[in-house]
């Protein structure tokens, strides 16, 4: 345990260094508040003895100064002073001290004062310890809300306020804002026929494989219900978004997943309906339409016959209005 002595009476100093020492104590000594806070900042000690009447600062002001380095921490502060006056008893308590002693004082209660302090030092370390442990769990409980328990990716909820942030991001900066929706082909089928172990086992298989294809920190794919997915990609124009859901496609397809009683290939596809928008500036009330822009291109691709990409190149307008222009994306079948 480390003791921080602030004195400017050197044999006072001297004598209470002497006691600390022969308790197994490490004592450090400044003789006047403005050094003593630099020892303090430097050591960082357990436990602080301070003089009221020194030049410069005083012990009250010294006292202050340590609790504001401190900010979050807290260190034990034992005021030692010739002057027993209850103001400056207060005066102590007040800028930030724990005890208040009245020199002369003797080996006996010094050491009882310390050793009280010292537990107060370890029950705040103890208390530290479980906040710490606390604050992982939080964490680690935050982390897991946001991910969907069987793809191990982003999750519904995770999806919706990743999507307001974006689309607010992107509305200050009148940056595009591109949204995919993916579905898995005929996954009902895939289901009866494999069974629901073998349908688990293909959603993680084409969650890690869309994930894979997005490169950028900001793009997030989310499960967002049953076997439908969905790509946030912000800062993203048609070009960018078609390219990315292509990539997503084709990569599902050439992992070449069996599927039996698929009517549109021998393995497993996904379609994909993509929507872009500049979100208006100070106006949310469109995410609704451009969700409902990305479910309409995703049903039109898979009217077409399923495992290709239909783009919705402009959105504008509210909730129930949506503008904009499909374009089908070629692709192997």
């Amino acid at each position: 345990m480390k003791v921080l002595v602030i004195e400017d009476t050197v044999t006072s100093a001297t004598v209470v260094c002497n006691w600390l020492t022969n308790v197994g104590l490490t004592a450090f000594h400044a003789s006047d508040g403005e050094s003593g806070l630099e020892m303090f900042k430097r050591e960082r000690p357990d436990l602080v003895l301070l003089d009221v009447v020194m030049p410069g600062m005083d012990g009250f002001e010294v006292a202050r100064s340590i609790r504001q380095i401190e900010k979050d921490d807290w260190t034990p502060i034992i005021f030692l002073s010739a002057r027993a006056d209850e103001r400056d008893l207060q005066r102590a308590i007040e800028s930030g001290g724990d005890d208040y002693l009245i020199k002369p004082v003797s080996e006996i209660v010094l050491r009882a004062k310390i050793n009280a302090m010292r537990r107060m030092a370890q029950m705040r370390d103890s208390l530290r310890k479980v906040k710490r442990k606390l604050e992982k769990a939080n964490r680690e409980l935050q982390r897991l809300s946001a991910l969907d328990g069987l793809t191990g990716i982003a999750n519904r909820r995770c999806f919706d306020e990743t999507l307001l942030r974006e689309w607010r991001r992107c509305s200050r900066s009148s940056l595009p804002l591109s949204l995919l929706v993916i579905d898995v082909d005929l996954f009902k089928q895939f289901n009866d026929h494999y069974g629901h172990q073998m349908g688990d086992e293909c959603l993680r298989n084409v969650a890690r494989i869309l994930e894979e294809t997005t490169q950028r920190p900001d793009d997030m794919v989310s499960r967002y219900g049953g076997e439908e997915f969905a790509a946030i990609l912000p800062e993203t124009g048609p070009e960018g978004a078609v390219a990315v859901a292509e990539a997503m496609r084709a990569g599902v397809e050439k992992s070449r997943i069996d599927h039996a009683r698929s009517s549109v290939a021998p393995m497993v596809t996904i379609s994909i309906g993509v929507a872009i928008i500049v979100p208006p500036h100070d106006d949310e009330a469109g995410i609704p339409a451009l969700i409902k822009a990305a479910d309409e291109a995703l049903y039109c691709a898979k009217d077409a016959g399923r495992n290709q990409i239909r783009a919705v190149s402009t959105v504008r307008g509210t909730p129930d209005l949506v503008v904009g222009a499909f374009r089908r994306v070629p692709h192997s079948a």
